[in-house]
């Protein structure tokens, strides 16, 4: 049977708004989107970024209309504190597949890791894991690893804003714990390789945790358990608008705000500059869209986002 949804019950519709989720260790993203929806009732819910199920950490669960800023919320940088080890290498990147002799780290240092890992800094080009969703030849490349097939799916560039060697375990199974600030798109996995293949020894990533997401952090994340309420959850959502980035902000009055509900464009003085802008209507409910410098076009999230 699906799950009976909040106006189904007779209670009043679940809000809008954004839940900040720890993700426990083994757990996949839409198995939290699906236990909260049955939780709650809620019509719309969905995530802002899939955390892989080894990771913990900030995961947004974005309820009702905010599901529409879901886009926008990509553009938030994320940073990760991470495990990468050395030495070994596995055919995932990751600690999911049995990791197999490299090099010998013994002779790494911690200012070694530094110094390599600051060539991971910045605009780079970065070759997604083999085990992967994008496509290869129209191909998910993680289907055509299965088949025994070696996808090389095409290099992207990629941002990382800042990266730092956090702490260090030296030895023949040297481990170095990092801390990677980065934009959408980014595989931590592809990292911890690529960085053991600069140090000549190989590496892969193990244990790592999203520390934050934009504004969200993990210190306020919830944790969500089999005793978690519905209203457990009302208490703890935050506005939509907490994953827009920063953008300007234009206030529309009764009329312009009932032609953007209707698609339409307006024209907002003082007149904003180019990019995305941030529409506010009487009731301070947010909605963004692309902005020309004289006009511009939105579609309001429904009465409170």
């Amino acid at each position: 049977m699906p799950p009976r949804r909040t106006a189904d019950r007779g209670l009043s519709p679940f809000p809008t708004g954004v839940l900040n989720v720890d993700k426990a260790a083994g757990e996949t993203s839409f198995q939290v989107v699906r236990h909260l929806r049955h939780l709650t009732g809620a019509h719309r819910v969905g995530h802002a970024g899939t955390l892989d199920p080894l990771a913990t950490g900030v995961l947004p669960i974005l309820f009702e209309s905010a599901t529409r800023l879901a886009e926008f919320a990509h553009r938030l940088p994320k940073t990760y504190v991470a495990d990468i080890h050395l030495g070994f290498g596995t055919a995932t990147d990751d600690a999911e597949a049995d990791p197999q002799p490299q090099g010998d780290p013994s002779a790494v240092s911690m200012n070694d890791v530094a110094q390599a890992l600051a060539h991971f800094t910045g605009r780079i080009l970065q070759e997604p894991p083999a085990f992967s969703a994008v496509k290869v030849d129209g191909k998910r490349a993680y289907r055509l690893a299965r088949q025994g097939v070696e996808p090389r799916p095409a290099a992207r560039e990629v941002e990382v804003y800042e990266s730092r060697v956090l702490d260090f375990a030296p030895g023949p199974r040297a481990v170095a714990t990092v801390e990677i600030k980065c934009g959408s798109g980014t595989y931590l996995r592809s990292i911890a390789r690529d960085l053991g293949r600069r140090l000549g020894v190989g590496g892969y990533l193990g244990r790592f945790v999203r520390t934050a997401y934009g504004p969200l952090n993990v210190e306020a994340a919830m944790s969500v358990g089999p005793q978690t309420t519905a209203d457990d959850v009302r208490d703890r959502l935050l506005p939509a608008e907490v994953i827009l980035p920063d953008m300007e902000r234009v206030r529309l009055n009764i009329e312009q705000e009932a032609m953007v509900r209707q698609g339409r464009a307006v024209r907002v003085l003082p007149e904003p500059g180019p990019g995305l802008i941030r529409a506010h209507d009487t009731r301070s409910a947010a909605s963004s869209r692309s902005a020309t410098p004289t006009r511009f076009g939105a579609r309001s999230c429904r009465k409170r986002c």
